[in-house]
């Protein structure tokens, strides 16, 4: 996701190194070539596969740390390397964050999931030259029913977006649903962060966000766009605030927080979810 405030990640593209992707700078929306399409297509089922897997495997009494583990390591068995690690600095192949936490949670042998969580993971893979970037989030145990209708209500939001993409709608027509979705369920919308353009870089242009605004420009979809949509709901007000570590963000009141989220590919009648898990 991008820093709504400041958009820092937006242009950047990257080159595969031993360790991960290098940032480098680039500017402007990317139709993408069919060959193209082609590779962000695997580069995109490797992440919807370590997530499908990540999701079948949790349980309390794991780490974030070795689900983090897990992930680099499935990751690098199908022929590609974690998006986010070594990204802007970031330490690990996902983002781990549970309950309260919003985004960028950081993984750790000391982070012990418990019963009752609401796991949020995230993670991307570069392959070939193309990521894929996608976000559950796991209902851990047994779970309080308001966590468990936030994060059905988180998921039917990115679905509702999701069936407003078609050529000639705009990032509006996808906002406007999202946000309506999410309000009229009685949550927030996390403004802070939006969604991105992803492909040769993990943050490409466009900026889509999940809310209403005049803030950022209302670009009126192509086919062949290929954009991560991923709405963040709070259980209580909109406010977050980063942590000491510089990457954990949590809401400011303490409240639940829940995200999905899919890279997908803008086509004439509708589009197509690359980072479906059920393929």
């Amino acid at each position: 996701m991008k820093l709504f405030a400041d958009l820092i990640a937006s242009s950047s593209s990257a080159r595969v190194t031993s360790t991960g992707p290098r940032i480098n700078q680039r500017r402007g929306i990317e139709i993408k070539s069919a060959r193209e399409i082609k590779i962000m297509r695997k580069a995109s089922k490797i992440v919807a596969t370590v997530l499908r897997e990540i999701n079948s495997i949790v349980e309390p009494g794991q780490t974030t740390g070795e689900l983090d583990a897990f992930a680099e390591k499935r990751i690098r068995e199908m022929g590609a390397v974690p998006s986010f690690k070594g990204y802007h600095g970031f330490p690990a192949s996902i983002c781990a964050s549970i309950n309260n936490e919003v985004v960028h949670g950081i993984p750790s042998e000391k982070r012990v999931i418990k019963p009752g969580d609401l796991l949020k993971v995230d993670t991307g893979a570069y392959f070939d030259g193309y990521h894929g970037d996608s976000c559950i989030t796991i209902c851990v145990g047994e779970v309080s029913s308001k966590a468990k209708d936030l994060s059905r209500v988180a998921q039917e939001s990115l679905i509702a977006g999701l069936k407003q993409v078609k050529a000639k709608n705009t990032l509006l027509d996808i906002a406007g649903a999202i946000e309506d979705h999410v309000r009229e369920n009685g949550y927030s919308v996390v403004e802070d962060y939006t969604g991105h353009g992803v492909g040769r870089n993990l943050h490409e242009e466009p900026s889509v966000f999940n809310f209403r605004t005049d803030q950022l420009p209302n670009v009126t979809l192509r086919p062949g766009m290929t954009l991560a949509v991923e709405p963040i709901l709070n259980e209580g007000g909109k406010g977050c605030r980063t942590l000491r570590d510089r990457w954990t963000v949590v809401t400011k009141d303490g409240s639940l927080s829940a995200q999905w989220e899919h890279t997908i590919l803008v086509t004439n009648d509708g589009c197509e979810i690359l980072t479906d898990r059920g393929q």
